[in-house]
């Protein structure tokens, strides 16, 4: 089973968006996916449940008392996270995990906090390059401003702890799109591709990674 973990300790990154359009790509794909919200708030699970039946099937699992029930027959499962995640609980999350996105939002606050989670990320030994692939994105990115332009450049040049760079995936915008089809418990997967091609397009390098071995884990 693959898992895909979509994780940033701040509130207000967009996990849920990222999340729930990951799993839908997915499924449009004919695979078999669930959706496991871990978030209090439960975004995703509310996603799901106006989601309309002639579409793709997604199932829900939902996070009880730290564990995870997974309908058999899984093959890809996204786990979307909480804000406020604890050590303990981030080290459980990555150990479940073989691939980890990390949506960071383009703001002074948001580029802060991620340093100091990311410092905190490759404390953890172990954990990261031989059992989980990370890579950011960088979201809700209003075009052509100074502060997408510095979360660009910081995204840029994060290292690895071993001195690679930390990959950079895409910039997706803040698009009216994505509030329209998680109204519907859609994706823009699932919209009219004419309205929203440039959208698709922003997607393409993430989803590359994710269809390419280098998002998993060295055996």
């Amino acid at each position: 089973m693959r898992t895909i973990l979509v994780l940033n300790p701040k509130g207000g990154s967009g996990k849920s968006t990222v999340a729930t359009n990951i799993a839908s790509y997915f499924a449009t794909q004919g695979k078999k996916v669930t959706l496991a919200d871990c978030d209090p708030q439960g975004s995703s699970q509310d996603w799901l449940a106006v989601r309309p039946e002639s579409r793709e099937p997604i199932n829900c699992a939902v996070l009880k008392k730290d564990s995870l029930e997974i309908p058999k027959g899984t093959e890809i499962l996204i786990m979307d996270t909480p804000a406020g995640v604890t050590d303990k609980r981030l080290s459980k999350f990555l150990s479940q995990a073989q691939t980890m996105i990390m949506p960071i939002v383009a703001s002074p606050i948001d580029i802060r906090a991620a340093e100091r989670f990311l410092d905190e990320l490759f404390s953890l030994k172990g954990s990261i390059n031989n059992k989980i692939k990370i890579a950011t994105v960088a979201n809700r990115v209003r075009e052509d401003t100074l502060a997408a332009a510095k979360l660009e450049h910081y995204l840029n040049h994060i290292k690895l702890p071993n001195g690679k760079k930390l990959p950079f995936m895409t910039m997706l915008r803040a698009s009216q799109n994505y509030i329209r089809a998680a109204e519907n418990g859609l994706s823009i997967f699932e919209l009219a591709p004419s309205k929203t091609y440039y959208d698709r397009e922003q997607w393409e390098p993430l989803l590359r990674w994710l269809n390419s071995s280098r998002s998993l884990p060295n055996k």
